[in-house]
């Protein structure tokens, strides 16, 4: 199992939606912070639209990826196979063998078949520049129907990207949610969460913690892939401190920490096997 840094684990500094901050972080910013943490892959999600950067450096990203020894991995939301099929050719280039594809949107209304069927017809592309396909469980789309899809499609260059808290907001408790798609997972995401009371007592909301401090069971969970070949990225839900400067400032901390907690733990299993 590979350690990696997903883009969301800057969501803030990146800039999300209406919060831009005024010098957004770049891609190679973005591979040097995965360089200095010592992770071996970097995972740039959604967040940070690969096909809207300059050619000239998706060429540096991927000749400084090459020469620090660190794995590029690429994602999109939704899947669309005119997207999916630019992304191959993306991936391609940045010899990237992982394209996360967060199902969720218009996916949510598509039947399990008709997914199934635009997949198996992308495939052969993957397939032949060896870039699996990685299928997110993402907010509304129900944990089971990707099982069912990646069932439906048959092909060991399709396979799930498990996000441990994701489907809490499709109902599931994350321990349904690794069950149903351990044997699928191709590609992990790993955050912490915990839930924060109403002071006024009507109720809760979910929000994310540095790694160990929160109620993910990392250790159970990272016990099921150490022996495998798949990258385990990072990504968290930090909510939003109120500036970009206080914002940089905490990704930067609750990263560092959490790669330090992710390393000891992966380290002990494999010093217990």
């Amino acid at each position: 199992m590979k350690l990696g840094l997903g883009s969301y684990s800057y969501r803030w500094s990146i800039g999300h939606k209406d919060r831009v901050p005024p010098k957004p972080l770049s891609c190679l910013e973005l591979l040097e912070i995965t360089s200095k943490l010592g992770l071996d892959v970097l995972q740039i999600a959604d967040n940070m639209p690969i096909h809207t950067i300059a050619s000239e450096t998706l060429n540096e990203l991927s000749n400084s990826a090459n020469k620090l020894g660190i794995n590029l991995e690429i994602g999109l939301q939704s899947f669309s196979p005119e997207t999916t099929k630019e992304y191959l050719q993306i991936a391609e280039r940045l010899d990237a063998r992982i394209l996360r594809i967060a199902l969720d949107g218009n996916d949510v209304q598509t039947s399990d078949d008709d997914i199934a069927k635009e997949f198996k017809k992308i495939l052969p592309l993957a397939e032949k520049i060896k870039c699996k396909l990685a299928i997110e469980n993402h907010f509304a789309f129900p944990s089971m129907r990707m099982a069912n899809i990646i069932k439906l499609v048959d092909h060991e260059y399709l396979g799930a990207c498990l996000d441990v808290a994701n489907s809490i907001c499709a109902g599931e408790w994350p321990d349904e949610t690794i069950d149903c798609l351990a044997e699928h997972t191709i590609n992990l995401h790993i955050k912490d969460y915990q839930f924060k009371l109403d002071p006024y007592g009507v109720g809760f909301c979910i929000e994310g913690a540095p790694m160990g401090n929160g109620l993910t069971n990392i250790q159970s969970l990272l016990s099921k892939f150490i022996d495998t070949k798949i990258s385990a990225i990072y990504e968290h839900w930090l909510p939003w401190p109120g500036n970009f400067e206080d914002a940089k400032e905490n990704e930067d901390k609750w990263t560092a920490e959490s790669i330090v907690y992710l390393k000891r733990l992966t380290s002990e299993l494999i010093q217990n096997q």
